[in-house]
């Protein structure tokens, strides 16, 4: 469970939303596992100026961790969540 912690309307990959990825948790697993935690995961509209691409990026695994989705969906999530929006992520 995460929260939305900031709202980049200027991100190099069309508007962002940032997700709070790690937590306690996910730092103490990785620590278990040697590995290191990550971060600054998004969820995020298609990189600038590759628009065109729409639907067919998700036939590549792009995005080093993040969730990227097409621009008019980044829309539609950037103007209905507000920081501080609860999100579950499921393996």
């Amino acid at each position: 469970s995460y929260i939305i912690y900031d709202k980049n309307p200027h991100s190099d990959y069309y508007k962002n939303l940032g997700i709070s990825y790690p937590n306690a948790k996910d730092i103490a697993h990785a620590k278990r596992l040697h590995r290191p935690a990550g971060g600054e995961i998004k969820i995020h509209g298609l990189k600038n100026y590759m628009g065109l691409v729409g639907k067919f990026h998700r036939w590549f695994d792009w995005t080093l961790g993040c969730i990227a989705v097409q621009n008019a969906e980044i829309d539609e999530l950037y103007d209905a969540v507000t920081v501080g929006t609860p999100i579950v992520i499921y393996p």
